[in-house]
């Protein structure tokens, strides 16, 4: 049932004032954004460090806003005139506030995941699992920071279940999502390196992570990844202190894949004597659909029926997307880069069937003094995995390509910038081509894509 809330409800938690209106209008959805507000909708007016979305509220009104939750630094005088404007000390924190009282009203499962990598499409998989037998609310894109996931939880209607994605760069972040979306289902995929140049070591990006469960009651479930190294000791170490399932595909877990063929465009494998077929390429989709499976398990979904749902899945864009145009197959795998996820990709990009394998590589960010070590680590994994042509555009990445020429590599080839390293594909490329195009987000390789 949709459980709505009233501009009432919001002047109590967030503890608002406001000159005039009706105190029992009821808010349903509610937008931060003048560009895509929609009539009806609630506008929130988000300070950022570039702009003052409280300046923008008549514009969200001229749009149709019945609403307005605005800083308490704005001009009284401008507002007096208008119905509905409710002033709180902080509108993020307020947007937090609400989002923490709409969660309240719902007793349904909620899944929170987070992770080094692989947070957005285990996300995907398990919305594509859980959708057999619930109506289920999902995070969209990767909106899983202090203001996507507020947003993603006012979005309760008559669902039946939620999956959120928490993502974080620094202590206390993910502790401050849990407390809001009070999950009764935790998922950590692995422990990896983002943000190591932040947090300063592996063991610190699981203790930030296990900030997920700061929000969950004790009688909570936690799936983690066996076959990380960092959550195989946390969970032996924890395995009478808290509900935890595993899942792996090396060591023996609590859903555990075998006989496994992970083709180029299709994997398969058995769980418990039935065969399960993905429509998704490499490795890393087969410890997603075991940790969907998991979680579907839970909460009460049979494994006939997950199967079928993994036949369904839909991916975010730009997560090992495959695009092919004159010939050539691009892997549009462009929205972050991490060691451990680029791994991946390079691995897949071997296993793609095509004449020459082209890597165009970005900067992998947020690694501190890390940086030039992982960064040399990707040239072996390039290496081993037979790349033939290796296009880098950054800083960091320079020490990726002088390690690949050393290694051997024949064709390196390091740009100072994105178009250059358009001009330099499109003279390279031919039809038979295989390339994979990954960065981090910042180093917008979405143009990259577009242009080759």
């Amino acid at each position: 049932m949709n459980k709505k809330i009233t501009v009432s409800d919001v002047l109590r938690v967030c503890n608002g004032k406001m000159f005039r209106g009706n105190e029992s209008l009821e808010l349903e959805d509610f937008s931060k954004d003048t560009r895509t507000i929609r009539s009806g909708e609630v506008y929130v007016g988000i300070k950022g460090e570039n702009f003052d979305g409280n300046k923008y509220f008549k514009e969200a009104i001229n749009k149709g806003a019945i609403a307005c939750i605005l800083d308490n630094s704005v001009n009284e005088d401008e507002i007096r005139d208008y119905d509905n404007i409710i002033l709180v000390d902080n509108t993020i924190i307020a947007l937090q506030e609400i989002a923490k009282y709409k969660r309240s009203l719902y007793d349904i499962p909620v899944v929170a995941v987070t992770g080094s990598v692989g947070k957005t499409s285990t996300k995907d998989i398990i919305y594509s699992v859980l959708s057999t037998k619930y109506n289920v609310l999902k995070t969209e894109g990767n909106n899983n920071n202090h203001i996507g996931l507020p947003l993603t939880i006012l979005k309760l209607k008559d669902h039946d279940a939620m999956v959120v994605e928490m993502g974080m760069n620094h202590f206390g972040e993910i502790s401050l999502l849990s407390n809001i979306a009070k999950p009764t289902i935790a998922v950590i995929t692995n422990i990896g390196t983002s943000h190591i140049g932040i947090l300063g070591s592996r063991e610190n990006i699981l203790k930030a992570k296990l900030e997920i469960l700061d929000g969950m009651s004790k009688d909570g479930l936690i799936i983690v990844n066996n076959d990380n190294d960092l959550l195989n000791k946390w969970k032996n170490e924890n395995v009478t202190k808290y509900n935890i399932r595993t899942y792996g595909i090396e060591n023996e877990s609590d859903y555990f894949a075998y006989d496994i063929n992970i083709g180029e465009n299709i994997s398969t494998y058995f769980i418990n004597n039935k065969k399960v077929t993905l429509n998704l390429p490499g490795k890393v989709f087969i410890y997603n659909s075991l940790c969907a499976i998991a979680v579907g398990d839970k909460l009460g979904i049979s494994l006939d029926d997950m199967i079928d749902g993994l036949k369904n899945v839909s991916l975010t864009k730009r997560r090992m997307e495959i695009i092919e145009k004159d010939g050539i197959k691009i892997i549009n795998d462009a929205y972050n880069s991490s060691y451990d996820s680029l791994k991946a990709s390079i691995e897949y990009l071997n296993k793609v069937s095509g004449d020459r394998k082209i890597a165009v590589l970005g900067d992998m960010l947020e690694l501190g003094d890390y940086s030039k070590e992982l960064h040399e680590k990707v040239a072996d994994v390039l290496y081993e995995n037979k790349v033939d042509i290796l296009i880098t555009v950054g800083k960091y990445v320079s020490y990726m390509a002088d390690k690949a020429i050393e290694l051997g590599l024949k064709e390196v080839y390091k740009c100072m910038n994105n178009q250059e390293a358009i001009d330099k594909v499109k003279i390279l490329k031919k039809g038979g081509d295989v390339i994979l195009v990954k960065a981090s987000n910042s180093m917008k390789f979405d143009e990259i894509v577009k242009n080759i």
